[in-house]
């Protein structure tokens, strides 16, 4: 995969194209309402705002919510994305409005991926997860589709503290489903997420070193959103003799990361509010590559704590959400890792 300079252009830009959903799901970072906001961009800014993005040239455009597929323009939003030569991704809620939605028509509109949520391994954790029933089956009848109609399949799971005791059954079932990635999130105290929800850093570790083991046993590629510290672990295991990680990719929350809110707002990531300026006002561009803010996340070294001084902080760097969500200081350490840098190792032992 060729190098991104992180400084000129994201890897992959997230678009909350509204913020209504048919579900009730827990620790929903949007705060989903079942109408769409009064003030969200309208057909033409949509289409306008894609041109924007198109400059900016992001590797993946993300269409996300809420539920995205409750935007009745949609196909053109997707049709138009594709046209600029954006890479589409869509990230729906699992309703009966997905169910009776074209699978095919979607990829033939120029829709690469797609990605559902799978928050339990089976369906009472699920729909209790998701605050309504039935989504659980809906979710693998919508995954059984999505792989049938050609497009690329992402299966999401949040890592919590009430998600944790199924991780092995998760394994199981993510076999059964056989997505083409399984993204692990580790959850973000913001939206309707509580810091009381968070697994600890040493539970973290626990499903890192499981992880390690399943590597080369799993047909599908294993990822994490909000979990940078996975890839510390994965070098960590190379230098141990373990295969070199392939294809890993150094983002983190405005480093190469960009999110656009259902209101035209811009902030350095979805699970980071802290809005940059708005799409109605500013220049997409120039906010990404120039605003102070996205300067301070893409530079390795102002890190606090013990992030500031580990050795895989350029790869790694913590998750600047979750920080900012517990502390309000986005540049603290991360507050999810157990790891002691290799610095204060040899402080410690002098």
């Amino acid at each position: 995969m060729k190098e991104i300079d992180f400084k000129l252009r994201p890897f992959i830009l997230f678009w909350e194209v509204t913020r209504a959903c048919a579900l009730a799901c827990r620790h929903c970072r949007a705060v989903a309402q079942p109408r769409p906001h009064p003030q969200e961009l309208t057909a033409d800014e949509a289409l306008h705002l894609l041109n924007d993005i198109a400059k900016l040239a992001p590797s993946m455009l993300v269409l996300t919510g809420g539920d995205p597929m409750m935007r009745p323009d949609l196909p053109s939003i997707i049709a138009r994305a594709t046209l600029l030569g954006l890479h589409v991704a869509l990230s729906p809620a699992a309703t009966p409005r997905l169910l009776h939605t074209d699978f095919s028509a979607l990829k033939a509109a120029g829709l690469r991926s797609l990605s559902l949520s799978l928050d339990g391994a089976c369906a009472e954790t699920h729909d209790r997860f998701r605050g309504v029933p039935h989504t659980f089956e809906r979710t693998l009848e919508a995954a059984a589709r999505a792989k049938e109609a050609g497009l690329m399949l992402q299966v999401n799971t949040t890592l919590s503290r009430t998600t944790l005791p199924e991780f092995d059954a998760f394994v199981e079932l993510m076999k059964r489903v056989r997505p083409d990635v399984w993204s692990l999130f580790v959850l973000v105290p913001t939206g309707r997420a509580e810091a009381e929800d968070l697994p600890t850093a040493e539970e973290l570790e626990d499903v890192w070193q499981k992880l390690i083991a399943l590597r080369g046993k799993l047909p599908f590629a294993v990822k994490t959103t909000e979990g940078h510290h996975y890839r510390r672990v994965l070098l960590q295991a190379a230098r141990k003799g373990a295969p070199a990680p392939r294809h890993m990719i150094p983002t983190r929350d405005g480093k190469g990361v960009l999110f656009i809110s259902h209101i035209g707002e811009v902030q350095p990531s979805g699970f980071l509010p802290i809005t940059l300026g708005n799409v109605r006002q500013h220049n997409l561009s120039e906010l990404y590559r120039e605003h102070p803010i996205m300067k301070l996340l893409r530079d390795d070294n102002v890190l606090g704590g013990k992030c500031g001084m580990c050795e895989f902080r350029e790869v790694c760097g913590g998750s600047r959400s979750r920080a900012y969500g517990l502390t309000g200081n986005l540049l603290a350490q991360e507050p999810l890792c157990s790891y002691i840098p290799a610095s204060m190792q040899k402080r410690s032992t002098t």
